[in-house]
């Protein structure tokens, strides 16, 4: 959206989405289509990343699920020693298919971010080179999938499903790719490890609707109104909460959470996840 924005292509959301519903809106989802002071898009769902591991793995090796870096570390070595490398201990995507996802997961998990407070851009922070360090190494003592260069989120999950990978992090929709890869395997899930004295970051990835602008239409405030049934519409909660189950996906509004959870009691930890989200920043075009 930031690019169109900036084109002056866009629609301010209080254009035509009602209050009622902007106030539904998870607050820090609707912080990431803000420049300035102007809302130009608005969260049609979400998904969020948390790590996933192989519970057989960890029961054979005799390992506890790592939450900081010293003890991902640990724990690969002795996935490593006991399978003979066979087995890989923690996977990593640096392709181009979702590098950046990955780089977030190391950065938000040392302090670092992609921009600063003032939204500069800070990529080469000590934070962000130390973390981008941590990955080399995790790479070059063999703890990690062997190209990660060139092997994509898919590669890693069929090598997880497979039993030869320990450790991925993945969206929410993870058992739903297994499931349909007929993947048998014993999962359970964690926070993404962190870096001893850093907060615990989650990576959240939103998709959004934005609505644009027609000079040329003969009555733009009826435009904007038919805008705004369509979006009333959409975000209703017996519509919204079918769809989104069906889908796997993650809410968006604070009114299809109870529904969500009775539907599938397995959101709410995922809901909690969503608490320490941290977002790209999509507002920089």
């Amino acid at each position: 959206f930031a690019d169109y924005a900036a084109e002056g292509l866009l629609l301010p959301v209080t254009d035509y989405i009602s209050e009622d519903l902007l106030k539904d809106f998870f607050p820090a989802f609707i912080e990431q289509s803000r420049i300035g002071d102007t809302v130009w898009a608005v969260p049609d769902l979400a998904s969020a990343r948390a790590m996933y591991y192989n519970k057989k793995i960890f029961e054979e090796v005799g390992i506890e699920v790592p939450t900081t870096w010293a003890e991902l570390k640990d724990a690969c070595q002795a996935i490593k020693d006991f399978y003979n490398g066979d087995v890989y201990g923690y996977g990593m995507d640096m392709t181009t298919d979702e590098g950046q996802a990955c780089f977030s997961y190391l950065v938000w998990n040392n302090g670092g971010n992609f921009v600063d407070a003032e939204g500069n851009w800070v990529l080469n922070s000590a934070e962000n080179v130390e973390a981008v360090k941590f990955a080399v190494d995790m790479y070059n003592a063999g703890y990690t999938n062997p190209t990660p260069a060139s092997q994509t989120r898919y590669d890693l999950q069929d090598m997880f499903g497979a039993g030869k990978l320990a450790m991925v992090v993945a969206t929410n929709q993870l058992p739903t790719y297994l499931k349909e890869k007929s993947a048998t395997v014993e999962y359970g899930t964690a926070a993404l490890p962190h870096n001893e004295g850093k907060d615990v970051s989650a990576t959240g990835v939103m998709d959004r609707m934005m609505a644009f602008k027609d000079d040329s239409a003969p009555d733009q405030a009826k435009r904007n109104e038919a805008i705004g049934k369509f979006m009333d519409f959409f975000y209703d909660k017996e519509m919204y909460v079918g769809w989104v189950s069906m889908e796997g996906f993650l809410p968006a509004i604070d009114s299809a959470v109870a529904s969500l959870v009775e539907a599938d009691p397995s959101f709410e930890a995922w809901l909690g996840v969503l608490q320490s989200c941290r977002f790209y920043p999509t507002a920089k075009a």
